[in-house]
Order: C-alpha cells, then structure tokens, then sequence
C-alpha cells in the first residue's frame, strides 16, 4: 500500500493499523521477555521440560488477563 496514494480517511485508517500492530509488537516482546526470564531458569535444550513448559503457558495466560483488565481499566476512564 503506497501511503501517497491515500486520501485522509484511509490515511488515518492506515495509522490506526500501524499503531495496532506496532502495539502487538510490543506486548509480545514484553510477555516473552517477562515470562522467559521467570520460566526458564537453566540453559534450555531442544525442549522445555514440563515444568518449563507449564509456567510459561501459565505466565503468558496471565499477561494477556492483566493487560485486558488494564485495557477495560483505561476505556473506562474515558
């Protein structure tokens, strides 16, 4: 998509998806920084052991909950 091309609704649409992914972006680099350094305590094989496995699956559950409920916080707000 060629962003001279767009007049100033589509400008603004195009932004809004920038934003949205540059957000995703970011929530994803920080639960996988956050749950990394709290799961993985040894140098990992070529597989997390269950334990491994489970607290990060669990880390992850709660990092989406938490930033859903801080999301509902804010709009509420509003």
């Amino acid at each position: 998509m060629d962003p001279s091309s767009l007049n100033s609704a589509e400008m603004q649409n195009f932004l809004n998806q920038e934003k949205e992914k540059a957000m995703v972006t970011e929530m994803v680099a920080k639960l996988t920084s956050a749950c990394w350094d709290k799961c993985i305590t040894s140098t990992p094989g070529s597989k997390f052991s269950s334990s491994e496995s489970a607290c990060l699956s669990n880390c992850a559950q709660r990092y989406m909950d938490m930033s859903l409920i801080i999301m509902k916080r804010f709009q509420s707000m509003q």
